[in-house]
């Protein structure tokens, strides 16, 4: 059994910061990758940034150069550092990790519950 979760979420104005927090906890054997998605509503869920072990960080057009994705593998915590928030970030982050479990050394990938936020004008 493996959870996510996720923290940091809320309301801020346009031009604020947020700061989100996913913790993995559970039967881990090891973490292949961890990110963070989102999806506003009416629209599909969206690649925001991902982090894999020994590659460089992974960012969607829309949120490059504001945006900061950050782990750390002793804690199994994947941070988002949010800059320069705009109303068109408005929408349910949600943190994803593919992990390989003690149980036989299976991989799957999981999420979090979701976390809200939203930018005003």
């Amino acid at each position: 059994q493996v959870q996510l979760v996720e923290s940091g979420g809320g309301l801020v104005q346009a031009g604020g910061s947020l700061r989100l927090s996913c913790v993995a906890s559970g039967s881990i054997s090891s973490i292949n990758s961890m990110g963070w998605y989102r999806q506003a509503p009416g629209k599909q869920r969206e690649l925001v940034a991902a982090i894999t072990s020994g590659s460089e960080p992974n960012y969607s057009d829309s949120v490059r150069g504001r945006f900061t994705i950050s782990g750390d593998n002793a804690k199994n915590t994947v941070l988002l550092q949010m800059n320069g928030l705009k109303p068109e970030d408005t929408a349910v982050y949600y943190c994803n990790a593919l992990i390989q479990t003690t149980y036989q050394g299976s991989t799957f990938r999981y999420w979090g519950q979701g976390t809200q936020v939203t930018v005003s004008s």
